[in-house]
């Protein structure tokens, strides 16, 4: 324990320095004007496996974007623990919200982060916690206590839903063959309580379309007479919620996983206060479906949100005008049990039906992936669990996530492996939105913790 503290401090500027040059790479998955510079990672990802001491490192091809895999084995007969991360980031937009420029990575000092914290897109989602464990492989290969095999697979499609990586994963099974499957991309409580990230929900994710007449309108001459798209649109959107802020979409619940009191109960356990959620979020009072608390509106219960909506003129100043078309982009993140392409089925369908004759409607899906539950009396669960309460003090508590990790299912289906996620990001790090960041502690926190996760996990193997 000791040994990785010093190790830490010792070549704590160097591994600060490394993930800034790591972030300022602008490898936005999503925007084709960024496709140079997402590949550019991925050759910056495997350059720092290599310089770590990585034996075998490769670039693979895929449809998409490619996946820098890398693997380490020192005896076969020991177990095999497979690192997934990705290297792709969120867009930065609106770029007029950001204290400094995205990808000119600073460390500010904030209340939460009294050491610090790195401001940048990708910092916290993924960049800097997938990095944790290249400088994590580093240690043990410097200290000679790497105990056991390890494999890396970083990809960089997950912000646009890693359909390449179904297709690699499904192509290379027996080359990704591992004893678990070991993920931070997720968060924890707080610096002082660890927890450890149990269930993630699943996504569907769509586009839909209104189009009215067949041209834009002068909004006096046809105003009133010609069904205007973009009321048409914010009406059926508000429909889609009643006033119990229950989804109307005939069918989305019918595969909802219920839990019981006693579960319900085992999660209240997790710290939470609702003014420190309200205030750090700036908000009056909080929303949501009726009969949940908040912890378990944003894990356990199925939600929809528009994540986008326009349409007609929105330039300065004023144009009096009719859109011939609007348009919204809309998520809904789905509990285990639930489909995802059942569910975004189900969605078109209702959409479709309730869209008056005088617009048409259209539906166009984007990505999805199913949601995932892990147990928490696994060999893995229990080594982070230790891992966690050497570095912390406390042991870590189990809590599901609002978040998708879609390919986590899909690791299970096809590598039949377990995957364990020990996030060490915060809730208040703004992931997705500008001002992203991740706390010196954290990151430093995290390099120091990993290493024992291995140390556990061969132990508790035997």
């Amino acid at each position: 324990m000791d040994n990785i503290k010093n190790y830490v401090q010792q070549n704590k500027e160097r591994f600060i320095n490394e993930l800034i040059e790591l972030l300022k790479i602008p490898s936005v998955s999503a925007d084709s004007a960024y496709a140079h510079d997402v590949i550019a990672t991925a050759d910056a990802v495997k350059a720092s496996l290599e310089k770590a001491g990585c034996k075998h490192v490769e670039i693979c091809e895929t449809p998409g974007y490619p996946i820098v895999f890398g693997e380490h084995i020192i005896d076969k007969n020991l177990p095999t623990v497979l690192v997934y991360g990705h290297y792709d980031v969120q867009p930065p937009d609106p770029m007029k919200l950001w204290t400094s420029p995205p990808f000119e990575p600073v460390i500010k000092v904030t209340e939460i982060h009294p050491e610090g914290a790195i401001f940048a897109r990708g910092s916290c989602d993924d960049k800097g916690q997938m990095y944790m464990h290249v400088k994590a492989f580093e240690y043990m290969i410097q200290s000679n206590s790497l105990p056991c095999n390890v494999k890396f697979m970083i990809e960089g499609e997950e912000e646009v839903g890693s359909k390449s990586l179904g297709w690699f994963v499904e192509k290379n099974q027996e080359k990704l063959s591992c004893d678990v499957i070991l993920i931070s991309d997720t968060g924890m409580i707080s610096n002082q309580q660890p927890s450890i990230t149990t269930g993630l929900r699943g996504l569907s994710y769509v586009e839909v379309e209104v189009t009215g007449p067949n041209r834009d309108l002068h909004s006096g001459l046809y105003g009133g007479a010609v069904a205007n798209p973009i009321n048409v649109l914010t009406k059926m959107i508000a429909s889609l919620h009643d006033e119990n802020n229950h989804i109307t979409i005939p069918g989305f619940y019918d595969k909802v996983e219920e839990l019981t009191a006693a579960e319900r109960a085992e999660m209240a356990k997790a710290p939470f206060n609702l003014d420190n959620y309200k205030k750090a979020l700036d908000i009056e009072d909080i929303y949501g479906e009726t009969g949940y608390v908040t912890n378990e509106r944003n894990s356990i219960r199925p939600t929809l949100d528009v994540n986008g909506i326009w349409g007609g003129y929105t330039g300065e100043g004023a144009k009096t005008v009719i859109a011939s078309k609007a348009y919204a982009k809309i998520s809904m993140r789905l509990v285990p049990n639930q489909d995802w392409e059942e569910v975004t089925e189900l969605f078109a369908k209702h959409f479709e039906s309730i869209a008056p004759k005088s617009v048409k409607v259209k539906v166009s899906p984007h990505h999805g992936g199913q949601g995932y539950v892990t147990p928490i009396d696994s060999i893995g669960y229990k080594a982070a669990n230790k891992a966690y309460t050497e570095t912390f003090g406390v042991p870590a508590i189990p809590v599901r996530s609002g978040g998708s990790i879609p390919i986590v299912a899909l690791f299970e289906k096809e590598l039949k492996s377990k995957t364990i996620l020990m996030g060490f990001g915060l809730d208040s790090d703004a992931i997705h939105s500008p001002n992203e960041h991740f706390g010196v502690f954290n990151y430093l926190k995290g390099i120091e913790t990993i290493p024992l996760f291995y140390k556990y996990f061969v132990e508790l193997s035997k």
